[in-house]
């Protein structure tokens, strides 16, 4: 464990587990860091399936929490920029990383992780992440008009194993939480001026629906916002697929 690990937070390594998440959400003592080798059931936003080769990072931060839910899911952005921020403490690498609405870390272009909010009553909230450190999925198994996955190895050279990433993690997100306790628009001004494709084209599909706009901002409540045909948009949910690419 390094010696910035943050006070008064717990952390179970694991050889294998159904999912982090779900784990995580077990435990009775909180504040948690769960990491595991291996997921048999790990997913991905909206149910998918999230493969889980050994040597990539699963992970998840469960927290006690008492506020609103609107809140809460806050944190999707909080967790996205303390992740960019222990890639380039690993990297040096600021340039090469972005941020994709709604959380996505971007590597040269690529899509290097993602990351899964889940609430439960009562105030408990699983922050699972996941991060392509030696391997990527090939581009068959990602969606049509996704953005194509990368690894770090293969991006950067740099090869760091689950355990040492959590390491640089873990002081990073408790570096974010407490810029979020001062309030969200610290947050909404670095996601932003990190943010992929903003001032582009993008499209936004919701279900069935499909908003095609430049994208010109966040909200203050983390709704993506798009200057479309129709006039300016404010969309809570939704998958982002880039125009061209």
């Amino acid at each position: 464990m390094s010696a910035d690990w943050p006070k008064g937070v717990r952390r179970h390594l694991l050889e294998t587990v159904d999912s982090t998440n779900a784990y995580g959400l077990r435990l009775d003592a909180l504040p948690a860091w769960v990491v595991a080798g291996e997921q048999t059931a790990g997913r991905g936003r909206r149910g998918r399936a999230w493969a889980s080769p050994r040597g990539n990072f699963y992970g998840s931060l469960i927290l006690a929490l008492n506020e609103p839910p609107e809140q809460v899911a806050l944190r999707s952005f909080v967790a996205a920029l303390a992740l960019r921020d222990a890639c380039i403490a690993l990297t040096d690498l600021p340039e090469a990383f972005r941020l994709k609405w709604p959380n996505d870390v971007l590597l040269n272009g690529g899509k290097l992780s993602g990351i899964l909010l889940e609430a439960q009553p009562g105030g408990r909230l699983a922050i699972g992440i996941g991060i392509n450190l030696i391997s990527a999925p090939p581009p068959a198994e990602v969606e049509a008009g996704a953005v194509p996955p990368v690894s770090l190895l293969a991006e950067t050279g740099v090869r760091v194993s689950p355990e040492a990433f959590l390491d640089r993690l873990a002081p990073a997100y408790a570096a974010r939480e407490a810029q979020f306790q001062s309030g969200f628009a610290s947050i909404r001004e670095d996601f932003l001026s990190v943010a992929a494709r903003l001032g582009e084209t993008i499209i936004a599909r919701t279900g069935q629906i499909e908003r095609r706009g430049v994208y010109r901002t966040i909200d203050d409540s983390g709704a993506l916002v798009l200057d479309c045909a129709e006039g300016r948009v404010a969309i809570p949910a939704a998958d982002v697929f880039f125009h061209g690419g």
